[in-house]
């Protein structure tokens, strides 16, 4: 299962902000589970999160007639001053939905996606002696990364006119032990599934899902939506 997970802030309503949740429900990603949860100022996000991946993992039970063996998770929205609060309490609690289905203990692994970042990776042209933006794939995952976190850089775009944003992945809580090369290309393969879109999306499509479904709800309809368009894909 490949869960994505993103917020939307509402200013002109107490900063109230809406949690958008996508989870994969086969295993070529391509039907997919949502629901949000709404945040209350001062209320933690992660106890509506934990309802959100109990209920995915009971739709995905229902479908398949068994509970997967390893989970994903991609956290959008989150900070470099909150990755600690990601690791030490939304991670925990998470891991808590499981003891809901008797001695039922996945490997789960939780990223975090970051795309507003002041990074900029360029490759060199040798036929013209300049500089160019690298092709799509390109992963980065030493000499600039951080030495106290796991993370790596991946261009998953190709942009005709400018520079290239690359996106930065932090691997919080690695459950699953993945060798760096297998979760890169993961990643990078998630970004191919986004339906709205032919080619490659900037973050992996759960995230770019989860973005839409919060900022659909955040923006128009204020409350949560209909439980018979949890299998659809309504807010693309």
């Amino acid at each position: 299962m490949v869960v994505g997970i993103d917020s939307y802030h509402d200013a002109t309503k107490g900063k109230q902000s809406v949690a958008g949740f996508v989870a994969s429900m086969n295993r070529s990603c391509t039907r997919w589970y949502s629901n949000v949860c709404f945040q209350r100022p001062g209320q933690e996000l992660v106890h509506g999160l934990q309802i959100c991946l109990t209920a995915a993992l009971r739709k995905y039970h229902a479908d398949n007639h068994f509970l997967p063996e390893k989970i994903v998770i991609y956290r959008d929205g989150v900070g470099d001053g909150q990755l600690d609060m990601l690791a030490d309490h939304e991670v925990k609690q998470l891991h808590r939905c499981f003891s809901s289905f008797g001695d039922y203990a996945p490997q789960c692994t939780t990223v975090c996606v970051q795309k507003r970042i002041n990074t900029r990776i360029y490759g060199k042209d040798r036929d013209r002696g300049g500089m160019v933006n690298p092709p799509p794939g390109t992963v980065v995952d030493s000499v600039v990364t951080r030495r106290d976190r796991y993370d790596f850089f991946i261009v998953s775009q190709h942009v005709r006119q400018g520079t290239v944003s690359p996106t930065h992945y932090i691997v919080v809580d690695d459950g699953l032990d993945l060798a760096p090369g297998y979760m890169q290309r993961l990643t990078y393969k998630m970004t191919h599934l986004y339906y709205n879109w032919p080619g490659t999306v900037r973050v992996p499509a759960p995230c770019q899902y989860a973005h839409k479904l919060a900022y659909l709800v955040g923006e128009s309809i204020h409350k949560e939506p209909a439980e018979c368009l949890s299998d659809r894909l309504f807010f693309l």
